[in-house]
């Protein structure tokens, strides 16, 4: 179990990859109402005030943020005969059923407190799974193109999973949130288990190379500090983290209060991740053929082109049709955002191997998570409180102000900070010539 992979090799098994990439799917399904339908589902079905939704989304992902660093430093460190990742995987899934099950199945009269325990549950279980999840994949390959190839197949079946989460309330008819939070937990907790369980047995999971002696948090950080590729990689992935969380948090209101088509969310949210899923072998040959940061850049740069439109479009005719094909460049560029920061994360990590002799993917992925949960966690609380402050309603009508203020929120500067993202990535220093060099040199010292 601990070194039955060989990760140096070019072509691993697409039935291990299928299999270490399954239980993305369903983690993947919580991922849309969280983003999307919570937000609504706890201020109008629950009838806590909007703003207060806002801060307790912001202050538990603030305090998310803090507890990435231990569990990444932890899965590094850990020693197991079941190895060092997969220990953290299954401790945390029945937190993570305890969590779902309460934030979306909340008791009458539920508040703010009930609201930041349950979401707190599922959102630090779920930090606690994913990332020695995302470390683990990381290091089962050490080829550049390889690890674009596994992390395509991980966040692809990421974007099935939200598709499904689309699609499904659709399919059955399910319009109200709260039918939708309970439809799409009850599919995720069933698919769950078994997909995790396969991929805990058959996906190996190798242990450090013996003999490198763990460096103590001062050096660990001073080192991780001095990789200046990651630090250009986590700048872009905080700032494209904001640039896709606000649109993310304020999708409801734009098609409610502009568009006046709420029955078209479903809808268009199915065409927004279909274009994401048919685009990732896309964005996985311009990354073979040129190189993984340029696919990206590309891609934040046709995004963020795509949202100056919305604004355009919301008087004419064919407003709704014309938003879907804007959703269709957005969504295409939502495919390289999951697929490819991943794979050069893992190829950012060779640049600390080289220098330290040790393996810390996982203190790697925390820090990148930290980054881009900061993006994340400010779009709830800077998008509602924008809002409140130019008096918009959720249940009432609004002004020509409060729904500009709506459209600058959700596509105006998130086209801005996608730009600025695409620029911090244009001249990124490590591509697959560089990363071959850092595995010759790895290689020889081992």
């Amino acid at each position: 179990m601990t070194r039955s992979a060989t990760p140096a090799q070019a072509k691993l098994p697409l039935r291990l990859l299928l299999i270490y990439a399954g239980p993305a799917l369903p983690l993947a399904m919580l991922g849309l109402p969280l983003l999307v339908i919570l937000p609504d589902f706890w201020a109008h079905d629950m009838g806590v005030h909007l703003a207060t939704v806002g801060y307790v989304l912001s202050a538990v992902r603030i305090f998310d943020v803090l507890i990435d660093p231990t569990i990444g430093r932890l899965s590094d460190l850990s020693r197991s005969r079941f190895g060092r990742r997969r220990p953290f995987i299954a401790c945390a899934i029945p937190i993570a059923g305890i969590g779902t099950i309460g934030l979306f199945f909340p008791p009458h009269g539920a508040g703010a407190v009930w609201l930041f325990i349950t979401y707190a549950l599922v959102t630090w279980s779920w930090t606690a799974l994913s990332l020695p999840y995302w470390a683990w994949g990381a290091e089962l390959s050490d080829n550049y193109d390889e690890r674009q190839r596994i992390t395509s197949l991980r966040e692809g079946g990421t974007i099935i999973g939200i598709l499904i989460s689309a699609a499904a309330p659709v399919a059955l008819g399910v319009t109200s949130n709260t039918g939708k939070v309970h439809l799409l937990a009850i599919i995720t907790l069933a698919m769950s288990v078994p997909l995790i369980m396969l991929a805990l047995r058959f996906v190996p999971d190798r242990l450090p190379r013996k003999g490198i002696a763990p460096a103590g948090v001062k050096a660990t950080l001073q080192v991780v500090w001095a990789n200046r590729p990651f630090r250009r990689l986590i700048l872009a992935w905080a700032v494209n983290g904001l640039a896709n969380g606000l649109p993310a948090a304020l999708f409801l209101l734009v098609i409610a209060k502009v568009l006046h088509a709420s029955a078209a969310s479903g809808p268009i949210l199915l065409v927004y991740f279909a274009a994401a899923i048919v685009s990732v072998p896309l964005w996985q040959r311009l990354a073979r053929a040129r190189s993984k940061h340029f696919a990206w850049t590309i891609a934040m740069a046709i995004s963020g082109v795509a949202f100056l439109f919305v604004p355009v479009i919301r008087h004419l005719p064919d407003a709704l049709v014309l938003f879907g094909v804007i959703s269709l460049f957005t969504g295409a560029g939502l495919g390289a955002d999951f697929t490819i920061p991943p794979a050069i994360q893992a190829d950012v990590v060779d640049v600390d191997e080289a220098e330290s002799g040790e393996q810390r993917a996982g203190l790697y992925f925390a820090a990148a998570t930290m980054a881009q949960k900061a993006g994340n966690s400010l779009a709830p609380g800077i998008g509602f409180a924008v809002l409140q402050a130019f008096g918009f309603s959720t249940n009432g009508q609004n002004g020509e102000t409060a729904i500009g203020a709506l459209l600058v929120m959700y596509c105006v500067i998130p086209a801005a900070l996608k730009v600025i993202a695409a620029a911090v990535m244009w001249h990124f220093p490590l591509d697959r010539q560089h990363q071959a060099a850092l595995r010759a040199e790895i290689t020889a010292r081992g």
